[in-house]
């Protein structure tokens, strides 16, 4: 998916991690199959990651209460709340970002590593629709990328009616959100 001209580079964001969220599970074929076009296709693969400090001194207010002296959080950097889910691997060609929020644009280098990239379609897939991957894509509309694409088989929520509702509200800023299928053009 590169274009002839050198711009409109494709990058894919993928958000993921093995803290279990509820509809995580299902989407993980979708995705794996995502990574796998991408690929083919030579697109740049962005791994977005959520790993905080054992402390939970840079976590958001109210998840500190789940960093609490006597247990360990639920993505603290180093453990398995914080890897990729089985079956996806990051390769050397790959760029990976480490978030401490919703967004993978707040407070991280993610803009300046797509725009030095000459990035203008993103795509995303990950987990969960109402949180991490709203809040990236309503970024990514808010930096003017001129096309976001959300994959809606390839991100998910605790429930299809919350993963629909924030789908649609998606739509309305103007963000594609075709199946895998649709967007690989079967």
């Amino acid at each position: 998916m590169r274009l002839q001209n050198g711009r409109g580079l494709l990058c894919w964001l993928l958000i993921c991690s093995l803290m279990h969220v509820k509809g995580g599970a299902a989407i993980v074929p979708a995705v794996q199959r995502a990574v796998s076009f991408a690929r083919e296709k030579g697109a740049l693969i962005v791994w977005v990651i959520r790993e905080h400090h054992i402390s939970g001194r840079d976590v958001e207010r109210f998840r500190r209460h789940h960093y609490a002296t006597s247990k360990v959080g639920p993505t603290v950097k180093g453990t398995k709340g914080a890897a990729l889910v089985d079956g996806l691997r990051i390769e050397p060609e790959d760029q990976v970002v480490v978030k401490y929020r919703f967004s993978a644009f707040f407070g991280t280098n993610l803009h300046s590593v797509l725009h030095n990239a000459g990035i203008e379609t993103i795509v995303v897939t990950g987990v969960q629709t109402p949180n991490c991957i709203r809040q990236t894509v309503f970024d990514a509309v808010a930096h003017d990328y001129p096309s976001v694409i959300l994959l809606s088989d390839a991100t998910g929520a605790a429930s299809p009616e919350i993963h629909e509702a924030n789908l649609s509200d998606m739509r309305n800023v103007s963000v594609s959100t075709p199946t895998l299928a649709e967007w690989m053009g079967f």
